[in-house]
């Protein structure tokens, strides 16, 4: 995601203050995927540290699967050290839930699975999802890379059905800090991140 000139000249004098949560080396992970996931049982397999993706569980090290043929759920690892309850949950039950902008990821975050679709095929959906909208999702995951848990969040385009999606991106903290929900580019503000352009890598 890239900010506009006027959001950086915005955020500017607070940057130079601004504290990177976790230490000096810690910074937040951007990963622009664009990718569409098949309207199938399989889905996409994503890992996240390595940024590779996948259509079968035969994926090295894969940390999250949205998938679904005419309907939106997740799947998530069984075996450690991946973290079986992977997906932030903010309503009292089901899966995933569909985050606002401001939400914090973390340690204390409530954390579920579950293959109950977000989105039926009737295009019915649950905590939060709705069509023609893009949905934000909380995570954790192992990072093969620092042997630790992460925290993220993903940007899921639901289309006018259940089986359109596209993510869009995904962030992470890569030294085990929290992270916060950043609706995209043009909402940035609303969220008042002073900072962000200076904490930011892109890989």
């Amino acid at each position: 995601m890239m900010l506009s000139n006027r959001l950086v000249k915005h955020f500017g004098a607070a940057a130079a203050a601004a504290t990177v949560v976790g230490g000096a080396n810690a910074a937040i992970v951007t990963w622009n995927l664009n990718l569409v996931i098949p309207n199938n049982f399989d889905g996409a397999y994503i890992n996240i540290a390595a940024q590779t993706t996948g259509t079968s569980s035969a994926l090295a090290g894969w940390d999250i699967n949205p998938y679904g043929a005419g309907s939106m759920n997740f799947f998530a690892p069984s075996s450690a050290p991946a973290p079986v309850t992977t997906y932030v949950r903010t309503q009292a039950t089901g899966g995933p839930s569909s985050l606002a902008g401001g939400t914090v990821i973390g340690a204390s975050s409530v954390f579920a699975n579950s293959t109950t679709a977000v989105i039926t095929s009737a295009g019915v959906g649950s905590n939060g999802w709705t069509l023609n909208a893009t949905n934000y999702f909380g995570f954790r995951f192992w990072n093969e890379s620092t042997s630790a848990i992460n925290y993220g969040y993903g940007a899921m385009q639901v289309g006018a059905t259940a089986g359109t999606r596209t993510l869009l991106f995904i962030e992470y903290g890569d030294a085990g800090e929290s992270v916060t929900v950043v609706p995209a580019p043009g909402a940035m503000a609303l969220v008042g991140l002073a900072g962000l352009a200076a904490r930011r890598r892109r890989r």
